[in-house]
């Protein structure tokens, strides 16, 4: 079955019908260049997504937890999914897209070709039709002169009163008459024998050649179509694998969540390490040595502790634990981590010695690397001049000697944090509070100490900050309150320990008694160390540093100077040899009660 044979006279139809064929084609290019538009926005939405929903820098922590890291996993396979949206688009557009456009332009051009040849052909036979019209009516026009001579010949020649030579007019009339009729006929036969003959070679062989073209044109749009549409599906297809992996990924980090491993990671990151505090004692004011009360009521903190004794004090911190103060990490933690509980203190030296570790290796292989480079320089000069090689050689040399003395220390802090015998109770963090920049120690009667405000108002500004690690790192050459220069006398620098002379109850004078200057002041000071109070140890405390003193769980010692908002506490007590032991012990391991 064909066009040219079955629609012989459809012309005008046909051209209809490939014309709308060819807007069916663009039609569908242009939803297909929507579809890449979708997909392409869709695409760059899901990237927008994952990259807006990434974990900031400050949340990397938390990226041990398995929800965190399930959800990271998501973002991942988003991404994915998102760069196979973008392969579906891209491959539309340059493999689709493209050929579509191609088909429809030659589609176009080809139809407008056989148009043009059916046109002509047209036109031909509408001639030839028009000159066969003519032939026919030059025939019928002088067929009838013809008839109309004969019959006015037959009416002269029977006419009597006609005279001989009319009759012969007539008769030579006739004669051309039938001439000119019999042409006209003649003409007109041929015509139409023409015009036969090009109206059947017209509808047998000329316009059936144009309209099996557009058949063919027709069909090839159709398979076109066909041909794009699978395509289409199966560039869908080729990354539907992909995505399905993405989904499986997806659910995979779903699975991955577990519940118990995040609640032991959150216990491993907030624990502590310390144990619930115990009942707080009874204090029965009625059974305090109300002699001892009236001895040193008249003392205050701010009576007893000057401004110099400040400066002093910080001196003595100073020399004792260092003037180097902890420096601060990028997320405002002490380099050595000492603000930290115990147990995550022991963590983050762990990570960071790691990382230590990891940085040493990664520069002995930088150093090694370059002597091997500088062995075969000297070897062959031709490579390259050793000399150049020296300089950067010594900045890895100095590089790897900073980062091992790094290593070094902080596998130190760790050795001591492990040695340290963590408290059986939590710090005093749940009895002594700040209150508008004041620290506050608990009385008998859970009041603040109004004698602790004033300290705490004339506390300098720019007093060193002690942590229990510095304080068994730097500490200086002083125990048991007595003071290793060579006169034997404790001076203002050190004002940890006094000589048994500078001490009551001890007997003896002072050997610098006469003393002028700096010393008789010192000397002035000391008579001003009455007891601010007494405390008792929460927790025990073992002194493995000079300028600090041991202590027992629950015993009983006297304050001398209340904690400057450095964490540590100056006490005394008395020792088996009637005199006095004076050193610092942790804030947070005692329970003052201070006199009113």
């Amino acid at each position: 079955m064909s066009w040219g044979t079955e629609l012989w006279d459809q012309y005008d139809n046909l051209s209809i019908h490939t014309n709308k064929g060819i807007e069916v084609l663009d039609k569908y290019a242009n939803f297909l260049r929507d579809r890449v538009a979708i997909e392409t926005e869709y695409a760059g939405k899901l990237r927008r997504l994952v990259k807006n929903y990434q974990p900031k820098r400050k949340e990397e922590e938390d990226n041990e937890f398995t929800s965190r890291q399930a959800f990271r996993n998501l973002l991942k396979e988003v991404g994915d999914l998102a760069g196979q949206r973008e392969v579906v688009s891209e491959t539309l557009q340059q493999q689709i897209i493209q050929s579509v456009a191609l088909l429809s332009k030659t589609l176009r051009e080809d139809r407008k070709k056989c148009l043009t040849d059916g046109t002509v052909l047209q036109q031909c036979l509408s001639a030839q039709l028009s000159s066969l019209e003519r032939a026919k009516r030059n025939y019928d026009k002088a067929y009838r002169d013809s008839d109309k001579a004969v019959e006015n010949y037959k009416k002269a020649d029977m006419d009597l009163n006609l005279s001989r030579a009319e009759v012969e007019r007539y008769k030579n009339i006739m004669t051309s008459k039938n001439q000119q009729s019999d042409d006209a006929k003649n003409e007109y036969a041929n015509q139409l024998q023409k015009t036969n003959n090009l109206q059947q070679h017209h509808y047998s062989m000329l316009l059936p050649a144009v309209f099996n073209r557009l058949q063919e044109l027709d069909e090839k749009r159709t398979l076109g179509i066909r041909e794009f549409i699978i395509g289409a599906a199966d560039v869908e297809s080729s990354v539907a694998p992909i995505i399905a992996r993405c989904m499986e990924g997806i659910v995979k980090a779903g699975e991955s969540i577990n519940e118990k491993e995040d609640s032991l990671k959150v216990i491993e990151r907030y624990q502590s390490g310390f144990t619930p505090p115990t009942d707080i004692p009874f204090e029965d004011l009625s059974k305090m040595d109300l002699s001892n009360v009236s001895n040193y009521s008249h003392s205050t903190i701010k009576g007893t502790i000057s401004v110099r004794r400040k400066g002093v004090r910080n001196n003595i911190l100073q020399s004792i634990f260092g003037s180097n103060k902890n420096s601060l990490t990028a997320d405002g933690q002490k380099e050595d981590f000492s603000d930290l509980p115990p147990n995550q203190q022991r963590k983050k030296l762990v990570a960071k010695i790691a990382e230590l570790q990891q940085r040493v290796d990664q520069e002995t292989n930088t150093r090694d690397g370059l002597m091997k480079m500088k062995i075969v320089y000297e070897a062959n000069s031709s490579l390259g001049n050793p000399m150049t090689v020296e300089g950067q050689l010594n900045e890895s040399e100095h590089e790897l000697e900073k980062l091992k003395r790094d290593l070094k220390k902080f596998q130190d802090i760790l050795d001591k944090a492990n040695q340290l015998q963590v408290a059986n109770n939590s710090p005093q963090s749940h009895r002594n509070q700040l209150q508008n920049g004041h620290r506050t120690s608990r009385h008998s009667n859970g009041s603040a100490s109004a004698d602790d405000h004033h300290d705490a108002d004339d506390q300098p500004d720019d007093a060193g900050s002690l942590s229990r690690s510095d304080s068994e790192d730097n500490v200086a050459q002083i125990q048991n309150g007595h003071n290793n220069n060579n006169n034997g006398s404790a001076s203002p620098e050190s004002g940890l320990g006094t000589s048994h002379t500078s001490l009551p109850g001890s007997g003896q004078g002072s050997a610098n008694e006469n003393a002028i200057g700096e010393e008789t002041c010192y000397e002035t000071e000391v008579e001003l160390l009455q007891p601010l109070g007494t405390c008792r140890a929460l927790y025990p405390f073992e002194a493995s540093s000079e300028g600090s003193i041991p202590m027992s769980e629950g015993e009983e010692l006297q304050v001398i100077e209340n904690d400057q908002g450095d964490g540590w506490t100056r006490v005394r007590r008395a020792n088996n040899s009637n005199g006095w032991d004076e050193g610092f012990v942790p804030t947070s391991y005692i329970e003052c009660t201070l006199f009113a």
